[in-house]
């Protein structure tokens, strides 16, 4: 159940991320608010997966894949550039995390 609730996590907060985008510094009314309400949510399921997940791990994938989904949303729907360099950066957040589970961070 806590990978689950991580999950929804992670959705909520790449969907207030990307909201923030749209809230264009947030002078935009209904980006802005969908921002807002998705973080709420986003730390409110962050919070339920820490009863059952380590702190470490949990954070870590938390970030780490809402860090590389966001990445990927900026450059499939964005305009925003995919170099070698931002590719291996993404690499190394992903290998963090499976080496994080790994290790028995969990």
């Amino acid at each position: 159940m806590g990978y689950l609730l991580l999950a929804g996590a992670i959705a909520a907060e790449v969907a207030g991320t990307t909201a923030m985008k749209y809230s264009e510094g947030f002078s935009r009314l209904i980006p802005s608010m969908l921002t807002a309400l998705a973080y709420v949510l986003s730390f409110t399921l962050l919070a339920q997966t820490l009863k059952t997940l380590a702190v470490g791990t949990a954070y870590a994938i938390w970030a780490g894949v809402g860090t590389a989904a966001i990445a990927a949303i900026g450059v499939a729907f964005m305009g925003e550039g995919m170099t070698v360099t931002k590719a291996a950066g993404i690499a190394l957040i992903i290998i963090g995390v499976v080496v994080l589970n790994l290790g028995g961070a969990h």
